[in-house]
């Protein structure tokens, strides 16, 4: 038997425009709503991620985080 979806955790998240687009397309695609595309994928993180490739670009990520908040 499934778990049973209970979106009991909430908290506020601020995001790019890119990603919220990003999540938003996903979440259309998937014909799911975002809270659950966000659910998806912190639950199924290790699966839906290549260590090495999630290594390298959070490394990018945070070498250009200084030019992004400017």
């Amino acid at each position: 038997m499934p778990k049973r979806l209970r979106l009991t955790r909430r908290f506020p998240v601020a995001m790019t425009n890119d990603a919220y687009r990003r999540l938003n397309r996903f979440a259309q695609e998937a014909e799911i709503s975002p809270d659950e595309a966000l659910t998806f994928i912190f639950e199924h993180f290790n699966s839906i991620t290549d260590d090495d490739n999630l290594g390298h670009r959070l490394r990018l990520f945070k070498a250009e985080l200084p030019e992004r908040k400017a």
